[in-house]
């Protein structure tokens, strides 16, 4: 799960730093025309790169997504990801820490491009007594300041995940509201994760092996958030009752100990593929699950809004385009213009 945007602000050494590697990377890129246009391109990379010129062609002429220059340059990478995350929340609420950047506005994550720096960061975090949060995400949306490039370690995703992905920065990309992170998340992982089935069904058929592997994901992905909200509905439970902060921290411990021993001995009852069962052995804390509050809530208003629309995902998208440069709240906003048009 983890497609979130890189940004930065704050101070001019932070800048400094995250934009000297961003551009040495960009400087790196290579672009996608030119290299198809090699007759020695090795066939992987030539697969890989004509399936990402047809998923952006689905993105922007089918779906509706913003025509931009994204993921038409190519950078070969050491690694198997992009950059590094970190996230905080308060340690018996699912109270997120924000950062505050100039263009975006507030943001519950803040990126790095090199472990010790988001380690650096990790560390003066929790001496403010937070649970921290670090992970490694494979894209970052510069909302248009820059032209966002494909990686070398793309080229190991499945169909669906490299769909998904693009797809996803591409919504991020069509539209972005400055400091509505919920919403900005909730609408890029809705469109990307519906996108990418639209694209699967449409390129492959619904018989089709990618479907199959595509509908495998997506039953265990529905088992997993449904037991993710079970836990995260138990703590929230035990940080309102009446109990000092030092007990609650206990009980919590233990009950996020006992809840990761019975998602191992019903895994195999559960699950499909052994995706999830890292889940078991991971050290599980709020800033952890607050990602799956942002990203998957159990609300599930896109679901709503994508009924609204008919389940026609392209309207959603125009509606949402719509909804740039308006005051108030973005949800309501989005389904009065999923209600009223125009089409």
């Amino acid at each position: 799960m983890g497609v979130l945007f890189l940004t930065w602000g704050l101070t001019s050494c932070y800048i400094l730093k995250q934009g000297t590697t961003l551009l040495s990377y960009h400087s790196k890129a290579e672009s996608v025309e030119d290299l198809l246009s090699k007759q020695d391109l090795d066939q992987k990379t030539r697969s890989f790169l004509e399936r990402v010129q047809d998923i952006r062609s689905f993105a922007t002429g089918t779906l509706g997504l913003e025509t931009n220059s994204n993921y038409t340059r190519y950078v070969e990478l050491d690694q198997d990801h992009l950059a590094y995350v970190v996230s905080a929340a308060d340690k018996t609420s699912f109270t997120p820490h924000e950062w505050s950047f100039p263009i975006v506005g507030k943001v519950p994550y803040k990126g790095f491009f090199q472990l010790e720096d988001a380690k650096a960061e990790a560390e003066s975090l929790r001496n403010l007594d937070l649970d921290v949060w670090v992970r490694k995400v494979d894209a970052f949306s510069t909302l248009g300041y820059f032209s966002d490039p494909l990686y070398s370690f793309m080229k190991s995703y499945k169909v669906h995940q490299l769909a998904e992905l693009n797809i996803h920065e591409q919504a991020h990309a069509t539209l972005y509201l400055k400091g509505q992170s919920q919403f900005n998340e909730e609408f890029a992982t809705f469109v990307g994760r519906e996108g990418a089935r639209l694209y699967i069904r449409s390129r492959f058929g619904e018989s089709s092996p990618e479907s199959a592997t595509l509908e495998a994901w997506e039953k265990d992905q529905k088992t997993f958030l449904q037991e993710v909200r079970r836990l995260i509905r138990s703590l929230e439970d035990l940080y309102k009752a009446p109990l000092t902060r030092e007990e609650k921290l206990r009980r919590k411990t233990l009950l996020i100990q006992d809840f990761q021993r019975e998602f191992l001995a019903s895994y195999d009852k559960l699950f499909q593929t052994d995706t999830f069962k890292a889940f078991s052995k991971l050290p599980v804390n709020n800033a952890y699950l607050y990602l799956y509050r942002l990203y998957y809530p159990e609300n599930q208003i896109f679901e709503k809004f994508y009924h609204a629309a008919g389940q026609d995902l392209p309207r959603l998208i125009q509606a949402a385009k719509r909804i740039k440069g308006k005051k108030g709240d973005p949800y309501a906003l989005i389904e009065k213009e999923i209600r009223t048009g125009p089409y």
